[in-house]
């Protein structure tokens, strides 16, 4: 069922997403310019480490510490451009012998790639080197929850508990309680942890306060969502994933003026320029038409590298802006091999709906039953095509 986007798209794109790349005559020429500022401290940090790298080149440590702060910043602005760099640094390290930081920063660059299970050999190797590595657990735990493996992200969060703090371990388990029917325990459970760590890192509380404000949300309860959603953005770090979610959560309580505010300077982030065009569609403002067509092109320069990273928002973007139903479900249908979220199932299930095909929802409807998944949403949406 996999189509080429340019099929897909029918026409939509212009000449030049299809056109020969463009071939600098001189190696040092800027093609473009990362959103970083050089007076920004994310930068001075950046060159600082690849300072310490360029002067210990053999050094594992110092191109998985370089690697590791490409990857945070490709996973807090959206933008794919650092999990290159990120892999050249540990290029020269390229063997299943190497250090554990090594392969805990390949793993997490494979996932960023949806490599989920060849970043699952790459965690599990640094776990054999170093057995109480609290990152390789939590971030396996992680991709088993993409996966809806519910039983084994169980068992990472169990293995957590000796290794890690009691936050972390409860962020864990809520994570697993909240997708399989048990979402009201998990949320009462996680703000109870919070609660009692007051002084948790803010990388931590902001991680924490996204999940209650998803839990809430699931369990129909705006108010105490948003509370959550404003506390973790309080917190001043950026990070697409709250980003999306809050914007999602606003598009769904019909507040679209409040997102084009809240994304306006975030236009480089694939996820985030989707929601920006969703809510400029819904005010009918004129830079719909620039959105839809950078994203048009943006997904097709993706499809001509052989990467498809943000199928569900490809789907999202050809059921809500292009109208065509028929494609999505294609794109929602890929997307849900290899990604097994709630949010995946909700673009697949309207999909479906759309396109009036309820046999391509069967994957996403018997997830709903076997997993007892409580977001009434998706219960409404499953109700209409039964």
């Amino acid at each position: 069922m996999k189509l080429s986007l340019a099929v897909i798209l029918g026409g939509v794109l212009p000449a030049a997403a299809l056109a020969a790349p463009y071939l600098p005559k001189d190696d040092a020429a800027v093609l473009e310019r990362l959103p970083l500022r050089r007076a920004d401290p994310a930068a001075a940090e950046l060159r600082q480490r690849r300072a310490t790298l360029a002067a210990r080149p053999d050094d594992p440590a110092a191109a998985a510490a370089l690697a590791r702060r490409y990857f945070e910043l490709a996973m807090a602005q959206g933008d794919p451009r650092y999990v290159g760099y990120a892999e050249g640094a540990l290029r020269p390290w390229k063997a299943d012998d190497a250090p554990a930081d090594v392969l805990f920063v390949r793993g997490l660059l494979k996932q960023y790639r949806h490599d989920f299970q060849g970043a699952l050999r790459d965690l599990d190797a640094a776990l054999r080197r170093e057995p109480e590595h609290i990152g390789a657990r939590s971030w396996r735990a992680a991709i088993f929850m993409v996966g809806a493996d519910y039983p084994a992200a169980r068992d990472e969060c169990r293995a957590l508990e000796p290794l890690a703090s009691e936050l972390l371990v409860a962020g864990c388990r809520a994570a697993v309680d909240g997708a399989t029917g048990k979402a009201r325990p998990a949320y009462d459970d996680l703000k109870a942890a919070l609660e009692e760590r007051p002084d948790a890192p803010r990388e931590l509380r902001l991680w924490v306060l996204t999940r209650l404000a998803e839990l809430a949300w699931r369990l129909e309860q705006p108010a105490a969502a948003e509370r959550h959603f404003r506390d973790a953005l309080a917190l001043g770090e950026r990070d697409d994933f709250l980003l999306a979610a809050y914007a999602d959560f606003l598009l769904e309580q019909r507040r679209p003026q409040e997102v084009s505010v809240l994304l306006r300077k975030w236009g480089q982030s694939d996820n985030l320029l989707l929601r920006l065009a969703l809510a400029a569609n819904a005010l009918q403002l004129a830079e719909t038409r620039t959105y839809t067509k950078t994203l048009a092109e943006r997904f097709a320069a993706a499809a001509l590298r052989g990467e498809r990273l943000h199928l569900a928002e490809e789907a999202r973007f050809l059921l809500e802006l292009k109208g065509d139903p028929v494609a999505a479900l294609a794109a929602a249908a890929e997307n849900w091999k290899s990604q097994r979220e709630p949010r995946d199932a909700a673009v697949l299930l309207e999909a479906a709906l759309a396109a009036r095909d309820p046999k391509a929802a069967a994957p996403a409807l018997r997830w709903l039953d076997e997993s007892g998944f409580e977001g009434a949403r998706l219960r409404r949406l499953a109700a209409r095509l039964r």
